[in-house]
């Protein structure tokens, strides 16, 4: 139909729409009502999202967002009076290829093209109602849509006058947006039955095939739906609007509860820890190679290792001595090690004052480290009180580094690596040399571009939506499932979440990458899974949970999350359906490849899941926060 203007065709509208606003303030709701329209301007079909005082009166006028720098200070999530204690790494400014998502209005009316639209995941957790996460082709993310008075199924089967909705094998209820023109595409929802009214055999989830998709289209689409929801599926997943009979009401819309992610996950094994090692000789042949490195790496994996020892075997979990190495070899590594160490620091020693006046970027590192020494572990007995000689091999090797690694230099959380290094050791030149070891697996995370950050959050949101899509869910639903609080946790390892001698136990633990490399994104999972309670059903908004999951500092059981995390890793193995992304992140098959070497300009459909833009407000999350044999015989992991 017409609008009142000639201008615009006006093709779908609901009202009932809400907008749930990250803060909560005395004079101002929290939810914005507002109406969803779908709107031909000029013969090209948008999707409109505006206030209900605003849509009373004449269409919105619409304008482009500001660009990175054009004026103004970019608005944040957190509340006025939090202050942060340090930035990790600075915001970095992004090209932007796609046309912008336009918005206008004091509660964000967006106008976003059809044609610009790439994802939309249609979610529901048990407690909430429905609701609708876009992205956009350029990763600019809308904010959630709250269908409070349902529609979501009007809206998605009028976008099909204009688009095609592909669903994802990834995610069972994200489905990808692509043109009427797309070959290979061209089976809609209709033709797929997704839509239909009523179905009693709705189908429960997809199941991931290897051959399933490329990003191009579909191509040997088997498997691709699979059973009913069973009984005990259902329990899960209570529908609000069931007569006595359990049959969905008028305002129900069928099935919507149903859809899942992941393959069904079998029972959760029981996990024991073991005691940490406590031997080491008898593991060195008679010209001291360590006979069974393996061996070794289980039983730390398991246990840990006994404080006496950990001064040696840090070495080897970090690179300074290879596992292979004897004893005479070793004792030349040290003395080529410490001469290269030497020549290093000398270098950085040297510069005169005149000459550093003239070089800003070591003048920056210095003024950075010198800032960050003095507040880096000062609790610790061997970092405490002013002129302390750990606080100036604390500065020495970190100065040391950037010259070792100039382009990477000093980022802010360098210093919470290496004092646990530096106090195991009390070594200037194997601390820095263990350092090396350390930064050579997590170096990318300091890295100004983000991008190993980014992938990371990305990586860890699959695996916790295969662990507990409801949670995820709810996440989604208060503007944090880009589960950006969890970045100070991945970019230093737990640092600042566990105590001082537990960091030296988990480390030791990761150092193994026993039972996979991304072991501490199993470690990550384990912990919010432990807190779900607390944040399903509560009313934590982005602030409280931010809030909330800073507050868990020192008080987690770091034996509980790494039995968590271990038993995880077996639960998810076991399954035999296991999505293919999921077998990825776990190292069990190597990532997909794509047939064009051409790399592509558009998101990956796992970026769906986590847009650019809300990985990037990982940044603004840390600044709030960053202020032996075992008991039984170890599993031997590959």
């Amino acid at each position: 139909m017409e609008s009142n203007g000639e201008s615009h065709k006006l093709v779908f509208e609901k009202e009932g729409v809400y907008l749930h606003t990250n803060a909560k303030r005395s004079n101002q709701d929290t939810t914005i009502p507002g109406f969803i329209r779908i709107v031909e301007r000029g013969g090209e079909p948008a999707l409109e999202w505006s206030p209900l005082e605003e849509a009373r009166g004449s269409a919105p006028a619409v304008f482009y967002t500001k660009k990175d720098g054009e004026g103004g200070e970019e608005e944040t999530n957190f509340d006025p009076g939090y202050e942060p204690d340090w930035a990790v790494i600075s915001t970095v400014k992004r090209e932007r290829d796609h046309t912008p998502v336009r918005e206008t209005g004091q509660w964000g009316s967006f106008s976003l093209p059809l044609s610009e639209l790439y994802s939309l995941r249609r979610a529901r957790f048990s407690l909430g109602r429905n609701f609708l996460v876009l992205t956009s082709r350029g990763g600019h993310p809308l904010p959630p849509l709250h269908f409070h008075r349902g529609g979501t199924m009007e809206l998605l089967k009028a976008l099909q006058r204009y688009i095609i909705l592909a669903p994802s094998p990834v995610d069972a209820r994200l489905f990808l947006a692509y043109p009427h023109d797309s070959g290979a595409l061209s089976q809609s929802f209709d033709e797929l039955q997704l839509f239909e009214e009523g179905s009693s055999d709705l189908v429960s989830r997809f199941i991931q095939d290897p051959y399933a998709t490329t990003f191009g289209g579909f191509s040997k689409v088997t498997n691709f739906f699979r059973g009913a929801l069973r009984p005990q599926d259902a329990a899960l997943y209570p529908r609000s609007n069931q007569d006595s009979h359990g049959h969905a009401s008028a305002e129900e819309e069928p099935g919507f509860e149903l859809i899942t992610c992941g393959a069904e996950l079998g029972p959760r094994p029981e996990v024991q820890r073991g005691e940490p090692l406590d031997r080491w000789e008898e593991f060195l042949d008679p010209e001291g190679r360590v006979s069974d490195p393996q061996q070794i790496k289980e039983l730390i994996f398991r246990g840990g290792i006994t404080p006496s020892l950990r001064k040696e075997v840090w070495k080897f979990l970090l690179g300074f001595y290879p596992w292979n190495s004897t004893s005479k070899e070793r004792e030349d590594i040290v003395r080529v090690k410490t001469d290269e160490y030497f020549r290093m620091k000398v270098q950085w020693k040297s510069v005169s004052e005149e000459q550093e006046m003239r070089n800003s970027l070591l003048r920056g590192y210095r003024s950075l480290i010198e800032r960050d020494v003095s507040r880096t572990d000062r609790h610790n007995t061997f970092f405490s009180g002013n002129e302390n000689p750990g606080l100036t091999l604390l500065n020495d090797v970190l100065m040391t580094y950037c010259m070792y690694n100039f382009d990477l230099g000093y980022v802010q959380g360098m210093s919470d690596l290496l004092s646990p290094i530096l106090f195991v050791t009390q070594n200037e030149v194997e601390s820095f040399w263990c350092l090396t070891g350390f930064m050579d697996l997590v170096h990318q995370n300091f890295e100004e571009s983000q991008e190993a950050m980014k992938e990371q959050l990305l990586q860890l949101s699959v695996l916790l939506r295969a662990l507990d899509p409801e949670l995820c869910d709810y996440l989604d639903s208060q503007d944090s499932g880009s589960l950006c609080f969890c970045f100070r946790w991945l970019l230093i390892w737990f640092k600042r979440e566990f105590s001082f001698e537990d960091i030296l136990t988990l480390w030791e633990v990761l150092w193994t990458r026993l039972p996979c490399p991304n072991f501490h994104l199993l470690m990550a999972c384990s912990i919010l899974e432990s807190q779900r309670g607390e944040l399903i059903g509560s009313d934590h908004d982005f602030n409280t949970i931010l809030k909330h999951i800073n507050e868990l500092t020192m008080k987690l059981d770091l034996q509980a999350v790494l039995k968590g995390a271990e038993a995880i890793y077996l639960q998810l193995t076991h399954c035999k359906e296991l999505p293919v992304k999921v077998r990825e992140v776990l190292g069990l098959c190597p990532p997909a490849s794509s047939d064009d070497d051409t790399p592509s300009s558009e998101p990956s459909e796992t970026e769906a899941l986590l847009s650019q833009s809300q990985a990037e407000g990982a940044t603004a999350a840390v600044q709030s926060g960053i202020s032996c044999q075992p008991k039984r015989p170890p599993p031997t992991y590959p």
